[in-house]
């Protein structure tokens, strides 16, 4: 009998995985892959506090601060609760033949998630900050599509007192927020359920693959300058790995300090993470010359995850751009990741 092994497993081959007996085997079916990615999710929760399971939810508490007439759908800044004692601002696009009277006709629907914004937060993917091509959320609801937006921890004046609320990261408080906003959209009558998208750019773009990750009920994910290896970060740099700095923020992960030094040691990486949403489709936006995250690592963690996807027995469902641009969005990738939610969701 196999010696059990200690350490992470490589992120480099996600077909190895552990027996019963703690040994590093091939897995060679879908069914043993779920045992490395439930090792996966265990090394996310490890860094990132365990998901919350409550055994009621608590109701949702929605309230509409105000409603502007967008055209073809009406946007509404919104709140709701996520969890007794916290309540999430949001934003909420409806196209109004949604909510038209007369019709039983469903709407697919998209959890939009915003980049670094410390001024209007959410405000960015309707449209409301001051960059371009950020405004997806907006865009899809002109296309046909409910979208909720909400803000992020600890930006944009939503400052959940995380300790008192039970997290050990912001990470996972958003991962919260994201869930109940999910459970938000199925409860709206005009809503298809059970199936949604989820896009970001930039913080949004892990955010939703965190989210995907933990949430079956994301049936295809985009995430647009979103990542790159944790080792390949900022190209290791040591002043980015200490308390308060880059993923080392309290809105982030702060245990991930303590890997400073030995970055190859975090026991999940994106090549992990992509790998778990197999089967479902992504789109990676990943532009030559941004500064944040390296194409070139990118590529990496992509062919990584390709051949879990190739076990579960499809192929072309894990989608990369390249586009000859700093760490932005361009138009010609978001049209492409709007035709891959439509595929999926209509």
């Amino acid at each position: 009998m196999a010696a059990a092994e200690t350490g992470r497993l490589p992120r480099e081959n996600l077909l190895l995985r552990r027996d019963a007996a703690g040994a590093t085997v091939p897995a060679t079916s879908v069914a043993e892959w779920q045992q490395r990615r439930a090792e996966i999710v265990r090394g996310m929760e490890a860094v990132m506090g365990p998901l919350p399971i409550p055994t009621v939810r608590a109701p949702l508490d929605v309230r509409v601060d105000e409603e502007t007439d967008e055209g073809t759908f009406v946007r509404r800044r919104i709140s709701y609760q996520s969890e007794p004692g916290n309540r999430v601002p949001a934003y909420l696009c409806i196209p109004k033949a949604a909510l038209a009277t007369r019709t039983n006709e469903k709407f697919p629907a998209v959890l939009c998630l915003h980049p670094t914004d410390n001024t209007v937060g959410c405000g960015v993917v309707v449209g409301l900050g001051t960059r371009p091509n950020r405004a997806y959320a907006s865009e899809l609801a002109a296309r046909g599509f409910v979208t909720i937006a909400p803000n992020y921890p600890h930006l944009a004046g939503y400052a959940p007192d995380l300790r008192a609320l039970g997290y050990a990261s912001g990470t996972m408080k958003a991962i919260w927020d994201n869930v109940r906003a999910l459970d938000l959209l199925e409860a709206l009558p005009f809503v298809r359920d059970g199936k949604f998208a989820a896009i970001g750019h930039s913080l949004g773009g892990h955010n939703a693959i965190y989210t995907a990750v933990l949430e079956p009920r994301i049936a295809v994910v985009v995430s647009s300058c979103g990542f790159d290896s944790f080792p390949d970060y900022y190209g290791g740099n040591p002043a980015v790995w200490v308390a308060g700095k880059g993923w080392c923020q309290e809105r982030y992960m702060p245990r991930l300090v303590a890997y400073a030094g030995r970055l190859a040691e975090i026991p999940f990486d994106f090549h992990e993470l992509l790998g778990a949403l197999a089967p479902r489709p992504i789109y990676i936006n990943a532009p030559r010359r941004d500064a944040n995250f390296r194409w070139q690592s990118v590529d990496r963690v992509v062919e990584a995850a390709r051949p879990v996807y190739a076990l579960h027995g499809v192929t072309g469902r894990v989608q990369v751009e390249h586009p000859d641009t700093e760490h932005d969005f361009p138009d010609a990738q978001r049209a492409a990741a709007y035709r891959l939610i439509e595929a999926v969701l209509r």
